[in-house]
This record gives structure tokens, sequence and C-alpha cells, in this order.
């Protein structure tokens, strides 16, 4: 048993388990900021420009074909796009602001 938790140990170490858990950790936080920035700020001004009263999340429009009819969702996809952009900018931005992308070591191989 001590064989296999200090292997686990060794591949923590080595792998920057460590360092990845706490990225993962601030990385998701970040996203839920900026992810509520986009809904409660960039979301209701596209909202306005668009005309929907409901706000951009609600934007669809209905497709009828044969007395068969569906709603395509164009303004959810649209605010998970914009979300994804602010997302990436922030953390791209944030990264190389800090200049964290030159911490990490080559590793030897």
């Amino acid at each position: 048993m001590n064989k296999q938790l200090a292997g686990f140990m060794e591949f923590v170490r080595t792998q920057g388990v460590v360092g990845l858990a706490v990225g993962l950790a601030i990385g998701t936080q970040v996203g839920e900021m900026v992810k509520s920035i986009v809904n409660g700020l960039i979301n209701p001004i596209v909202g306005m420009i668009v005309g929907n009263q409901d706000g951009l999340l609600a934007a669809k429009f209905t497709l009828t074909i044969g007395g068969r009819s569906g709603d395509f969702m164009w303004g959810s996809v649209f605010s998970a796009l914009i979300t994804l952009l602010a997302v990436s900018a922030v953390i791209y931005y944030v990264v190389r602001g800090l200049k964290l992308d030159k911490l990490d070591k080559a590793k030897a191989k």
C-alpha cells in the first residue's frame, strides 16, 4: 500500500496535478464572473439592439413546415458565443498580462 501511495505522490509532483487543480478552480471562478458580466451587462444591451423585450436569451424564431413547428433559440446560442469570447479574452489577457505562460519550465526529455 505504501508503494502505491508513494507512486501516486510522485505522479502528483512530476505532473503538476496540484497546480492544475488550482488553475482549474481559479479558471472556473473567473469564468463564472465573466459569465455574470456578460449576462448582466452585455446581453441586455444586445437585447435592446435586436429589439426583443424578453432579452437576448429569449430571442427565437419559429419555423413551420407541413403543420409542424419548431422554435430555434438563436438568442441563447448567440449569448453562449458572447460568453465564450469574453471568457477566452479575459483568460488570455490575464495569463499574458501576468506572464503566467512563462512560469512553466520545460520538462527534460
